[in-house]
């Protein structure tokens, strides 16, 4: 069954899915609107950002379409929100101005959701039997991947600043560090989850999502 067909499960993963559709249509009629405004202001710098938000949230169902690989719902809600509270609300409204907290909620975020990205990835091959792991490794891969995200998003921050002058990395090397801190530190709780799932084939939060991947990519564990 595909995430991005709502009303068609029945009990809470309909409503899920149901939740997914309306967040998605929210967002993208948001920044419809907001690429209006910025055409009309001449805000260019904010126009570049609404553009790639809405690129970014095409994503998980390119991603779907094109290597037939079906993402848990909870895993595009997770996505979505991150695209939009990173680029739209956290550098066009400046929540990262308001509120102090907001980056280090993003990065934990992300660093949980990207070492489950790369836990899924390895554990596709582990079930399918093209390599031979132990939990352990594919535990440390998980870490390794969301940690090498986090690095690649610190030098598209910095890029983003000396190019186009956004001020993303606002203390400069102290904001990267502490960012690269607080993504290993979600990356490690991943894949300690990840650890477990392998072992004992549950887990908490996560471990529904992850069960409901297999049966939906159940070609994939051939």
């Amino acid at each position: 069954m595909k995430s991005y067909m709502p009303f068609l499960l029945d009990g809470k993963i309909e409503k899920v899915n149901k939740f997914h559709y309306l967040l998605t249509i929210f967002i993208r009629i948001n920044l419809i609107i907001v690429f209006i405004g910025s055409i009309i202001n001449q805000r260019w710098a904010v126009l570049f950002a609404v553009i790639l938000t809405l690129i970014l949230t095409f994503l998980p169902f390119l991603f779907e379409k094109r290597y037939k690989i079906y993402l848990p719902v909870e895993f595009e809600i997770v996505i979505l929100i991150f695209i939009y509270a990173t680029l739209f609300l956290g550098e066009v409204h400046g929540y990262y101005d308001k509120f102090w907290w907001w980056d280090v909620v993003l990065h934990t975020g992300s660093a949980i959701a990207f070492g489950f990205v790369g836990f899924m990835i390895l554990f596709v091959l582990y079930r399918s039997k093209k390599i031979k792991a132990s939990p352990k490794w594919i535990a440390i891969f998980s870490f390794c991947f969301a940690v090498a995200i986090g690095a690649v998003w610190e030098i598209f921050e910095f890029s983003m600043d000396q190019i186009f002058g956004y001020g993303m990395q606002k203390n400069g090397l102290v904001d990267t560090m502490w960012d690269l801190i607080v993504d290993s530190l979600g990356a490690l709780f991943a894949s300690i989850l990840g650890y477990f799932y392998v072992k004992k084939r549950e887990i908490f939060l996560f471990g529904k999502a992850l069960k409901r991947f297999e049966e939906e990519n159940s070609e994939l564990f051939r």
